[in-house]
């Protein structure tokens, strides 16, 4: 059974930082692209950021490049995000899952497998 558990998230003041991680199990970890999505109230799901299973390639969406690092552990088929400057924009409930992950974009893509989220938020 393919699952994702997400935990790290919580409440933090702009400006501050927050390290996401993301446990998974079910699937071939190493071999799969990776990332993140958030969705924030009364708007759509969107990427984050994701790394490729083959180069270990990143993509960052633009609002967050330079303060957002993904990374994976495939031994503990975990993936992390680390967030710093967190801004009030950032607030949202992050997931990981299995992403369509390019150089300068990504997409979903197995739609039938998302995690609980952990919330982030950030207060002004």
């Amino acid at each position: 059974e393919v699952q994702f558990v997400e935990s790290g998230g919580g409440l933090v003041q702009v400006g501050g930082s927050l390290r996401l991680s993301c446990a998974t199990s079910g699937f071939s970890f190493a071999e799969n692209d990776i990332g993140w999505f958030r969705q924030a109230p009364g708007k759509e799901r969107e990427g984050v950021s994701c790394m490729s299973g083959f180069d270990d390639t990143t993509y960052y969406t633009r609002s967050v490049k330079g303060r957002f690092t993904i990374s994976r552990d495939n031994t503990k088929n975990t993936v992390y995000l680390q967030m710093a400057s967190l801004k009030p924009e950032d607030t949202a409930v992050y997931y990981c899952a299995v992403p369509r992950c390019y150089p300068h974009t990504m997409g979903e893509r197995w739609d039938d497998y998302w995690g609980q989220g952990t919330q982030v938020t950030v207060s002004a």
